[in-house]
């Protein structure tokens, strides 16, 4: 079956200082040459620290920013020889601030009828029955149609980006931080309505976040992103509950738990690499505490591993802790 997204070799670069002639003083690699793979009806999260690549890779998905090499397909149909109405029509995007991604100016009535307008040429009496429809599905009232985005809750305002996105009639989700900026309570909601969501409509999500809680409970798969390069990919419950790059590990000990105390894990460096000076190897070798001079060579590939884990990582830690004495 032809996967819902591929991606090979996708890579974003970023000139800094530019000059009125000549080429700039630097360039930055926001995002290092990628490989996925996402099958229909998956939820793959993608986990990171802030300044990773995560929401980088997400704009490049959706058009949004432009490749600077790679290759991006939906549905087996490349993106750079896409119709745009088309390829609206295949993928859309959910923002992470979802009062500030409405347009202020417009009711949320024109906010809707807009995709089903421009990609798909519905008439005024169609375009008001499938947006019903929609509403219903996110659970809002047609009431709210009227209205505009500043009167809506944080977790109203997601669910009116969410009915957006599906407007369009979009098979994938790229969701970036769909919930970073709502309450606990309206998180669960939420969360609870894309899994609704995703059953009904028979979508595929790419899930963005930096909370691995939120990621492992609703992904099916993982892919963790270090300095803009992914350094594994494995099914959610394995990477989290037993990591094998070191920097998930380090991920996953950072992350807060209830009932346990905030504790910082020891590391060398606390901070990524300057991406204007990128080091030689491995760009967390700094922070690790299995690097070798091996790591200082090359970047290390992204490979199989026997237990079906993808790695990018010369000492991987053991796929299955010690066994205690």
């Amino acid at each position: 079956m032809t996967p819902a997204l591929k991606l090979t070799g996708l890579a974003k670069s970023f000139p800094v200082g530019k000059r009125l002639f000549g080429p700039p003083r630097a360039v930055v690699r926001a995002v290092q040459p990628v490989t996925l793979t996402v099958e229909r009806g998956e939820t793959l999260g993608i986990v990171g620290e802030s300044g990773c690549g995560k929401s980088t890779l997400a704009r490049m998905l959706v058009g949004l920013l432009e490749p600077s090499e790679g290759r991006i397909e939906i549905e087996g149909a490349p993106l750079d020889t896409a119709d745009p109405a088309a390829f609206g029509r295949k993928i859309q995007y959910v923002f992470q601030d979802p009062v500030s991604s409405l347009n202020p100016r417009k009711t949320i009535r024109q906010i809707m009828e807009a995709p089903r307008r421009h990609l798909h040429g519905l008439g005024r009496a169609a375009r008001a029955a499938r947006i019903a429809e929609i509403f219903a599905a996110v659970n809002l009232r047609e009431d709210f149609l009227d209205r505009y985005p500043h009167e809506f809750s944080g977790g109203q305002a997601q669910r009116i980006g969410i009915a957006r996105a599906l407007a369009a009639d979009a098979r994938i989700l790229i969701l970036d931080e769909p919930v970073s900026a709502l309450d606990v309570s309206v998180q669960a909601q939420v969360l609870n309505l894309l899994a609704d969501l995703k059953a009904e409509f028979g979508l595929t999500y790419l899930f963005i976040s930096h909370d691995l809680a939120v990621v492992e409970a609703v992904s099916d798969r993982v892919a963790v992103l270090y300095f803009g390069a992914v350094v594994e990919v494995g099914p959610a419950d394995r990477v989290f509950a037993r990591p094998r790059h070191p920097y998930t590990r380090l991920l996953a000990e950072s992350a807060p738990v209830v009932g346990r105390a905030l504790t910082a894990p020891e590391a060398p460096e606390t901070e990524l690499p300057d991406p204007l000076n990128p080091p030689s190897g491995c760009a967390f070798r700094a922070r690790c505490p299995r690097a070798t001079a091996e790591c200082g060579t090359v970047p290390p590939p992204l490979e199989r591993q026997e237990d079906g884990v993808w790695l990018a990582c010369y000492n991987p830690l053991p796929p299955t802790p010690p066994a205690e004495a």
